[in-house]
């Protein structure tokens, strides 16, 4: 089982690698790069595996690079406090 198959899964999971990254000293401006990287490419690589993975992915399609930036802090925002420490 992927970790993509399982919402709460996906967010423990990013939230384990966002307190890798703060631990080793990684800076919010590059953090914030790479979640709109990754979700760029989950949106155009990935097929989503849960309802929560579509409405991310349709919202994604719709939304301009700002807008996607935004989507991809809310998401860090969202999962700063999940997954193991």
């Amino acid at each position: 089982m992927s970790v993509l198959d399982n919402w709460k899964q996906w967010e423990d999971f990013l939230a384990d690698r966002l307190h890798q990254a703060q631990n080793e000293g990684v800076s919010k401006e590059v953090v914030s790069d790479l979640a709109y990287q990754i979700g760029d490419y989950l949106a155009n690589q990935v097929e989503p595996k849960n309802e929560q993975e579509r409405i991310l992915a349709d919202l994604w399609s719709v939304a301009d690079k700002d807008e996607q930036q935004a989507i991809a802090n809310m998401m860090v925002k969202l999962v700063q406090n999940n997954g193991t420490r």
